[in-house]
Order: structure tokens, then sequence, then C-alpha cells
């Protein structure tokens, strides 16, 4: 049976191929569950009019993250902890503190593309990787202060 892929498959291939498996695994599995669809001419113009409207899309959505990131670039924060006399902190500055420095400067982000290694336990100034979209990336300085 050939089938055209409306997504990516696992060892199958990718949206948009045509592909040929057996009768039994096209009909009660990848057409059911909306990943494929009956290879014909009709089906596959209308699959490629939305892959393009998706890669116009993505292209639109990659464009403005590079803006994002390069205004972000240069944007440095400050957070502001207790620590001893040997600049340990007393707690460990996590994304959320880092949200809420940035947001103090009305830079909105969300914590999960906030990418730390490992949470900051010592006094410092850290460049912090934030990822905005796939492949793009902006890098802040966190001084990491005594209150």
């Amino acid at each position: 049976m050939k089938l055209i892929l409306t997504e990516d498959v696992q060892r199958l291939g990718s949206q948009g191929d045509v592909v040929t498996v057996k009768d039994g695994y096209g009909r009660n599995f990848l057409i059911p569950s909306g990943k494929a669809l009956p290879a014909n001419a009709g089906n596959l113009a209308r699959l490629q009019g939305k892959i393009k409207l998706e890669e116009t899309r993505f292209r639109k959505d990659k464009s403005a993250a590079e803006e994002m990131a390069e205004k972000l670039n240069a944007v440095s924060c400050t957070v502001r902890v207790q620590a001893d006399e040997s600049d340990k902190l007393y707690g460990a500055v996590h994304e959320r503190d880092i949200v809420a420095a940035l947001a103090d400067q009305a830079v909105e982000v969300d914590e999960h593309v906030i990418k730390l290694e490992e949470p900051i336990k010592m006094l410092g100034v850290y460049p912090v990787k934030i990822e905005l979209f796939k492949d793009v990336f902006a890098e802040i300085k966190v001084w990491v202060i005594r209150e």
C-alpha cells in the first residue's frame, strides 16, 4: 500500500514522503491515527500546500526569534541574593529568578527557554544561554550580587 506521510514517523520516513507499507499497518494504524493519507493526486497536492504554509510560518517565527536574540544579546540583569563571607550563596539562583530579574527590565521570557547547566551558587557574573527557537540562541549576562 502506498501512503503519503502527514508527519514524521520514526523508522519509516518524514512528512511528505511517499512510502510503501503493508496493508494492515497502513489501514489499521497510519491512516486512522492521521499520520498518513492514501497516495493519490488530490492528497499529494493538499499536503504540498500544507507543507508550504508550515515552511512559511517556520521562517517567519525563526526571523522573529533572531530579532529577539539580537535584542537579548545586549541585555544584562542583576539578581540580588544573600551570601556568606566566602561569596557562597545561602540558596541558589534558578531560571525563575532570572525571569523575575528580566521582568524588572520589561523583558518577558519563559523560564523553560533559559538553559542553565546547574543553578548558580556563587556571586559573580555568569553568561546564561536562552533558546528562543530551534538553533536560535541568545546569551545574556547575569550579575549575581550580595543583597
